[in-house]
Protein backbone atom coordinates (compact mmCIF):
# COMPACT_ATOMS: atom_id res chain seq x y z
CA UNK A 1 0.00 0.00 0.00
CA UNK A 2 1.40 3.54 -1.34
CA UNK A 3 0.79 6.32 1.25
CA UNK A 4 0.15 8.91 -0.38
CA UNK A 5 0.02 12.74 1.36
CA UNK A 6 -1.19 15.97 -0.93
CA UNK A 7 -0.09 18.93 -0.07
CA UNK A 8 -3.15 21.74 -0.94
CA UNK A 9 -6.45 21.84 0.92
CA UNK A 10 -8.85 23.31 -2.37
CA UNK A 11 -8.07 21.29 -5.50
CA UNK A 12 -5.97 18.92 -3.13
CA UNK A 13 -8.98 17.67 -1.62
CA UNK A 14 -11.91 17.99 -4.09
CA UNK A 15 -9.95 16.42 -6.83
CA UNK A 16 -7.05 14.61 -6.26
CA UNK A 17 -8.18 13.01 -2.69
CA UNK A 18 -11.05 11.34 -4.80
CA UNK A 19 -9.18 10.77 -7.64
CA UNK A 20 -6.38 9.00 -5.46
CA UNK A 21 -8.38 7.05 -3.69
CA UNK A 22 -10.33 5.75 -6.46
CA UNK A 23 -6.92 3.45 -6.98
CA UNK A 24 -7.16 0.22 -3.93
CA UNK A 25 -3.14 0.21 -4.28
CA UNK A 26 -2.11 3.56 -2.40
CA UNK A 27 -4.22 5.40 0.84
CA UNK A 28 -3.81 9.14 1.23
CA UNK A 29 -2.58 9.44 4.60
CA UNK A 30 -1.98 13.06 4.95
CA UNK A 31 -3.08 16.09 3.83
CA UNK A 32 -1.27 19.82 4.66
CA UNK A 33 -2.35 23.21 4.35
CA UNK A 34 -1.41 27.05 6.32
CA UNK A 35 -3.69 26.49 8.84
CA UNK A 36 -3.25 24.12 11.12
CA UNK A 37 -6.61 24.24 12.72
CA UNK A 38 -8.46 24.56 9.30
CA UNK A 39 -6.24 21.78 8.08
CA UNK A 40 -6.52 19.25 10.92
CA UNK A 41 -10.55 20.14 10.56
CA UNK A 42 -10.58 19.46 6.84
CA UNK A 43 -8.72 16.08 7.37
CA UNK A 44 -10.95 15.17 10.11
CA UNK A 45 -14.16 15.64 7.50
CA UNK A 46 -12.28 13.52 4.72
CA UNK A 47 -11.51 11.00 7.46
CA UNK A 48 -7.55 11.44 6.39
CA UNK A 49 -5.20 10.50 9.35
CA UNK A 50 -3.07 13.63 10.02
CA UNK A 51 -3.89 17.22 8.93
CA UNK A 52 -1.02 19.29 8.95
CA UNK A 53 -0.53 23.01 9.21
CA UNK A 54 2.93 22.96 7.37
CA UNK A 55 3.81 21.05 4.02
CA UNK A 56 7.55 20.11 5.33
CA UNK A 57 6.19 17.90 7.87
CA UNK A 58 4.43 16.29 5.04
CA UNK A 59 6.84 15.96 2.98
CA UNK A 60 9.06 14.40 5.87
CA UNK A 61 6.34 12.02 7.31
CA UNK A 62 8.14 8.33 6.94
CA UNK A 63 4.55 7.00 6.32
CA UNK A 64 4.01 9.33 3.45
CA UNK A 65 5.37 8.00 0.34
CA UNK A 66 4.64 9.84 -2.31
CA UNK A 67 3.73 13.65 -2.60
CA UNK A 68 0.77 14.99 -4.73
CA UNK A 69 1.32 19.14 -4.92
CA UNK A 70 -1.61 21.20 -5.51
CA UNK A 71 -0.25 24.93 -4.64
CA UNK A 72 0.29 28.01 -7.02
CA UNK A 73 2.91 27.67 -9.09
CA UNK A 74 5.54 29.36 -7.04
CA UNK A 75 5.30 27.77 -4.13
CA UNK A 76 4.66 24.38 -5.87
CA UNK A 77 9.56 24.11 -6.73
CA UNK A 78 10.63 24.45 -3.34
CA UNK A 79 8.16 21.26 -2.38
CA UNK A 80 8.61 18.82 -4.90
CA UNK A 81 12.43 19.55 -4.71
CA UNK A 82 12.46 18.38 -1.27
CA UNK A 83 9.84 15.52 -1.99
CA UNK A 84 12.33 14.28 -4.72
CA UNK A 85 15.87 15.01 -2.36
CA UNK A 86 14.14 12.44 -0.25
CA UNK A 87 13.27 9.91 -3.02
CA UNK A 88 9.69 10.41 -2.92
CA UNK A 89 7.91 10.13 -6.30
CA UNK A 90 5.87 13.82 -7.06
CA UNK A 91 2.76 14.64 -8.58
CA UNK A 92 2.51 17.91 -9.46
CA UNK A 93 0.20 20.56 -10.72
CA UNK A 94 0.10 23.00 -13.98
CA UNK A 95 2.01 25.01 -14.20
CA UNK A 96 5.37 23.74 -12.91
CA UNK A 97 6.69 26.91 -11.67
CA UNK A 98 6.36 30.94 -11.83
CA UNK A 99 9.55 30.65 -14.59
CA UNK A 100 11.79 28.98 -16.25
CA UNK A 101 14.29 29.13 -13.21
CA UNK A 102 11.89 27.26 -11.22
CA UNK A 103 10.83 24.88 -13.87
CA UNK A 104 14.67 23.97 -14.18
CA UNK A 105 15.02 23.38 -10.78
CA UNK A 106 12.13 21.16 -10.70
CA UNK A 107 13.03 18.84 -13.98
CA UNK A 108 16.88 18.83 -12.52
CA UNK A 109 15.35 17.60 -9.45
CA UNK A 110 13.12 14.97 -11.06
CA UNK A 111 16.16 13.51 -12.99
CA UNK A 112 18.86 13.78 -9.79
CA UNK A 113 16.09 11.32 -8.19
CA UNK A 114 15.29 8.78 -10.80
CA UNK A 115 11.35 9.06 -8.73
CA UNK A 116 8.32 9.44 -11.38
CA UNK A 117 7.50 12.91 -11.29
CA UNK A 118 4.11 13.55 -13.06
CA UNK A 119 2.53 16.51 -14.18
CA UNK A 120 -1.68 16.60 -14.32
CA UNK A 121 -2.22 17.79 -17.16
CA UNK A 122 -5.53 15.96 -17.82
CA UNK A 123 -7.35 16.90 -20.49
CA UNK A 124 -5.65 14.49 -22.86
CA UNK A 125 -7.16 11.88 -20.54
CA UNK A 126 -10.48 12.52 -21.78
CA UNK A 127 -12.04 9.84 -24.34
CA UNK A 128 -13.33 12.10 -27.21
CA UNK A 129 -9.66 13.40 -26.83
CA UNK A 130 -7.86 10.02 -26.92
CA UNK A 131 -10.24 9.58 -29.87
CA UNK A 132 -8.99 12.56 -31.68
CA UNK A 133 -5.35 11.94 -31.19
CA UNK A 134 -5.77 8.05 -32.46
CA UNK A 135 -7.58 9.24 -35.49
CA UNK A 136 -5.21 12.12 -36.24
CA UNK A 137 -2.20 9.83 -35.75
CA UNK A 138 -3.87 7.32 -37.78
CA UNK A 139 -3.68 10.06 -40.65
CA UNK A 140 -7.25 9.97 -40.74
CA UNK A 141 -7.83 13.92 -42.00
CA UNK A 142 -4.01 13.06 -43.73
CA UNK A 143 -1.17 15.66 -43.63
CA UNK A 144 -2.39 18.92 -41.11
CA UNK A 145 -2.13 22.13 -42.42
CA UNK A 146 -3.83 24.25 -39.36
CA UNK A 147 -5.15 23.91 -36.12
CA UNK A 148 -7.79 26.58 -34.85
CA UNK A 149 -7.88 27.02 -31.20
CA UNK A 150 -11.03 28.96 -29.41
CA UNK A 151 -11.28 29.08 -25.62
CA UNK A 152 -14.41 31.51 -24.53
CA UNK A 153 -15.46 31.37 -20.77
CA UNK A 154 -15.89 33.13 -17.99
CA UNK A 155 -13.60 31.18 -14.91
CA UNK A 156 -15.22 31.29 -11.53
CA UNK A 157 -12.27 33.47 -10.30
CA UNK A 158 -12.65 35.99 -12.53
CA UNK A 159 -16.45 36.07 -11.95
CA UNK A 160 -16.01 36.44 -8.28
CA UNK A 161 -13.01 38.68 -8.69
CA UNK A 162 -11.30 37.01 -6.77
CA UNK A 163 -7.54 37.14 -6.24
CA UNK A 164 -5.85 34.88 -6.45
CA UNK A 165 -2.95 32.96 -8.44
CA UNK A 166 -5.63 32.20 -10.97
CA UNK A 167 -5.60 35.80 -11.55
CA UNK A 168 -2.76 37.63 -10.59
CA UNK A 169 0.20 37.00 -13.73
CA UNK A 170 2.80 37.36 -11.17
CA UNK A 171 3.59 34.33 -9.69
CA UNK A 172 3.11 32.09 -12.78
CA UNK A 173 -0.26 32.22 -12.60
CA UNK A 174 -3.56 34.71 -14.53
CA UNK A 175 -4.66 33.27 -17.90
CA UNK A 176 -1.52 31.84 -19.08
CA UNK A 177 -0.46 29.69 -16.04
CA UNK A 178 -4.31 28.91 -15.56
CA UNK A 179 -5.35 27.84 -18.85
CA UNK A 180 -3.23 28.57 -21.57
CA UNK A 181 -0.66 26.09 -20.24
CA UNK A 182 -3.49 23.25 -20.75
CA UNK A 183 -3.21 24.63 -24.27
CA UNK A 184 0.49 24.83 -25.23
CA UNK A 185 0.82 21.26 -24.00
CA UNK A 186 -2.07 19.68 -25.96
CA UNK A 187 -1.01 21.34 -29.23
CA UNK A 188 2.29 19.81 -28.88
CA UNK A 189 0.53 16.30 -27.97
CA UNK A 190 -1.81 16.80 -31.02
CA UNK A 191 0.00 18.62 -33.46
CA UNK A 192 4.19 17.78 -32.58
CA UNK A 193 6.84 20.77 -31.64
CA UNK A 194 5.23 24.65 -31.86
CA UNK A 195 8.52 26.32 -33.32
CA UNK A 196 7.21 29.96 -33.11
CA UNK A 197 4.35 32.32 -31.88
CA UNK A 198 3.34 35.88 -31.82
CA UNK A 199 0.60 37.55 -30.19
CA UNK A 200 -0.58 39.59 -27.51
CA UNK A 201 -2.60 39.41 -23.81
CA UNK A 202 -5.07 41.60 -23.01
CA UNK A 203 -5.95 43.07 -19.63
CA UNK A 204 -9.05 43.54 -18.27
CA UNK A 205 -9.89 47.16 -17.67
CA UNK A 206 -11.59 46.90 -14.12
CA UNK A 207 -8.66 45.30 -12.17
CA UNK A 208 -5.40 44.61 -14.66
CA UNK A 209 -6.13 41.16 -14.46
CA UNK A 210 -5.63 39.31 -18.02
CA UNK A 211 -8.38 38.37 -19.98
CA UNK A 212 -7.50 37.13 -23.24
CA UNK A 213 -5.05 36.00 -25.49
CA UNK A 214 -4.54 36.08 -29.35
CA UNK A 215 -1.21 33.92 -30.66
CA UNK A 216 -0.63 33.28 -34.00
CA UNK A 217 1.27 29.71 -34.07
CA UNK A 218 3.91 27.78 -36.18
CA UNK A 219 4.54 23.91 -35.81
CA UNK A 220 7.67 22.01 -37.02
CA UNK A 221 5.81 20.50 -39.24
CA UNK A 222 5.37 23.12 -41.29
CA UNK A 223 1.42 23.43 -40.26
CA UNK A 224 0.23 26.26 -38.69
CA UNK A 225 -1.69 27.71 -35.82
CA UNK A 226 -3.82 30.26 -33.94
CA UNK A 227 -4.92 30.18 -30.46
CA UNK A 228 -7.61 32.30 -28.52
CA UNK A 229 -8.72 32.38 -25.37
CA UNK A 230 -10.67 34.37 -22.75
CA UNK A 231 -11.20 33.57 -19.56
CA UNK A 232 -13.40 36.78 -18.92
CA UNK A 233 -16.46 35.76 -21.49
CA UNK A 234 -20.08 35.73 -19.84
CA UNK A 235 -21.93 33.01 -21.49
CA UNK A 236 -18.89 32.05 -23.47
CA UNK A 237 -18.95 30.08 -26.53
CA UNK A 238 -16.67 27.17 -24.86
CA UNK A 239 -13.81 25.57 -26.08
CA UNK A 240 -13.44 24.28 -29.73
CA UNK A 241 -10.52 22.50 -31.39
CA UNK A 242 -10.91 22.80 -35.43
CA UNK A 243 -7.87 20.85 -36.94
CA UNK A 244 -7.54 20.97 -41.14
CA UNK A 245 -6.03 18.37 -43.19
CA UNK A 246 -5.19 17.79 -46.70
CA UNK A 247 -8.32 15.27 -46.73
CA UNK A 248 -10.35 16.23 -44.07
CA UNK A 249 -11.72 17.93 -41.14
CA UNK A 250 -11.33 16.90 -36.97
CA UNK A 251 -13.63 18.91 -34.67
CA UNK A 252 -13.40 19.08 -30.95
CA UNK A 253 -15.85 21.00 -29.17
CA UNK A 254 -17.65 21.83 -26.15
CA UNK A 255 -19.87 24.52 -25.78
CA UNK A 256 -20.92 23.58 -22.17
CA UNK A 257 -19.69 26.09 -19.05
CA UNK A 258 -18.35 23.13 -17.36
CA UNK A 259 -14.37 22.07 -18.75
CA UNK A 260 -14.21 18.67 -18.66
CA UNK A 261 -17.83 17.43 -19.28
CA UNK A 262 -19.79 18.10 -22.65
CA UNK A 263 -17.28 17.10 -25.23
CA UNK A 264 -17.64 15.47 -28.98
CA UNK A 265 -15.88 14.74 -31.53
CA UNK A 266 -16.84 15.65 -35.04
CA UNK A 267 -14.86 14.77 -38.91
CA UNK A 268 -15.31 15.21 -42.09
CA UNK A 269 -13.10 13.61 -45.13
CA UNK A 270 -12.97 14.71 -48.44
CA UNK A 271 -16.01 14.85 -50.35
CA UNK A 272 -18.09 14.35 -47.28
CA UNK A 273 -20.41 17.33 -47.51
CA UNK A 274 -20.66 18.23 -44.24
CA UNK A 275 -19.21 17.06 -40.52
CA UNK A 276 -20.87 14.32 -38.98
CA UNK A 277 -20.69 12.38 -35.36
CA UNK A 278 -17.33 10.38 -34.84
CA UNK A 279 -18.93 6.88 -33.40
CA UNK A 280 -17.64 4.59 -31.02
CA UNK A 281 -17.30 2.27 -33.50
CA UNK A 282 -15.17 4.71 -35.71
CA UNK A 283 -13.00 5.53 -32.69
CA UNK A 284 -12.19 2.23 -31.67
CA UNK A 285 -10.79 1.81 -35.16
CA UNK A 286 -8.30 4.34 -33.95
CA UNK A 287 -7.57 1.83 -31.04
CA UNK A 288 -8.24 4.04 -28.48
CA UNK A 289 -12.02 4.22 -28.06
CA UNK A 290 -13.46 3.76 -24.01
CA UNK A 291 -16.72 3.49 -23.00
CA UNK A 292 -19.04 4.27 -20.28
CA UNK A 293 -19.22 7.80 -18.19
CA UNK A 294 -18.16 8.89 -14.93
CA UNK A 295 -21.24 9.94 -12.51
CA UNK A 296 -19.25 11.53 -10.02
CA UNK A 297 -20.14 15.41 -9.48
CA UNK A 298 -16.48 17.32 -10.55
CA UNK A 299 -15.54 16.38 -13.90
CA UNK A 300 -12.31 16.92 -13.39
CA UNK A 301 -11.78 13.83 -11.23
CA UNK A 302 -11.96 11.06 -14.03
CA UNK A 303 -9.10 12.30 -16.17
CA UNK A 304 -7.11 12.42 -13.01
CA UNK A 305 -7.85 9.19 -11.92
CA UNK A 306 -6.54 8.17 -15.28
CA UNK A 307 -3.20 9.94 -14.74
CA UNK A 308 -3.13 8.65 -11.03
CA UNK A 309 -3.44 5.22 -12.18
CA UNK A 310 0.07 5.61 -14.16
CA UNK A 311 1.32 7.26 -11.97
CA UNK A 312 1.03 4.65 -9.36
CA UNK A 313 2.25 1.85 -12.18
CA UNK A 314 5.58 4.13 -11.84
CA UNK A 315 5.65 4.33 -8.24
CA UNK A 316 5.22 0.36 -8.11
CA UNK A 317 7.44 -0.70 -11.19
CA UNK A 318 10.27 2.39 -11.17
CA UNK A 319 9.37 3.61 -14.62
CA UNK A 320 8.20 6.92 -15.54
CA UNK A 321 5.51 8.57 -15.83
CA UNK A 322 3.77 10.29 -18.16
CA UNK A 323 3.02 13.51 -18.72
CA UNK A 324 6.19 14.23 -16.38
CA UNK A 325 8.16 17.51 -15.87
CA UNK A 326 10.21 17.39 -19.32
CA UNK A 327 6.49 18.12 -20.56
CA UNK A 328 5.90 20.66 -17.66
CA UNK A 329 9.35 22.42 -18.29
CA UNK A 330 8.41 22.44 -22.39
CA UNK A 331 5.57 24.60 -21.24
CA UNK A 332 7.03 26.47 -19.52
CA UNK A 333 9.35 28.07 -22.42
CA UNK A 334 5.87 28.44 -24.44
CA UNK A 335 4.89 30.55 -21.61
CA UNK A 336 7.94 32.54 -21.59
CA UNK A 337 7.89 32.94 -25.39
CA UNK A 338 4.12 34.22 -24.74
CA UNK A 339 5.53 36.84 -22.16
CA UNK A 340 8.37 37.91 -24.57
CA UNK A 341 6.38 38.01 -27.63
CA UNK A 342 3.41 40.27 -26.15
CA UNK A 343 6.41 42.55 -24.35
CA UNK A 344 8.10 42.72 -27.26
CA UNK A 345 5.45 42.97 -29.89
CA UNK A 346 7.87 40.40 -31.99
CA UNK A 347 7.33 36.81 -33.59
CA UNK A 348 9.01 34.83 -31.38
CA UNK A 349 11.16 31.26 -32.34
CA UNK A 350 11.10 28.28 -29.95
CA UNK A 351 13.16 26.13 -29.93
CA UNK A 352 12.55 22.32 -30.34
CA UNK A 353 12.63 20.65 -26.83
CA UNK A 354 16.00 19.46 -25.15
CA UNK A 355 14.44 15.46 -25.40
CA UNK A 356 13.83 15.64 -21.69
CA UNK A 357 17.29 16.86 -20.25
CA UNK A 358 17.69 20.32 -18.56
CA UNK A 359 18.97 22.97 -20.65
Amino acid sequence: MIGVGIVGCNYGRNVLLPAFRGDPRCEVVALAGTDQARTAELARAANVARGLGRWQALVEDDAVAAVAIAVPPEKQPEVARRALELGKPVFAEKPLAADLAGGHAMLAAAQRSGRPAMIDFNFPELPAWRSAKALLDGGRIGRLRHVVVTWNVESGAIRARQQSWKTRSEGGGGLLGNFVSHCFHYLEWFCGAVSGLGGRLFLLPDGGMQGSIALALAFASGAGGSLQMSCASYLGSGHRIEFYGEDGTLVLANPAPDYFRGFTLMQARRGDDRLHAVTQTEAEAGGQAETGNDARPDSRIPPVARLVRRFLDACETGGTASPGFAEGYRVQELIDAARRTHASGRWVDVPSSAGGQCP
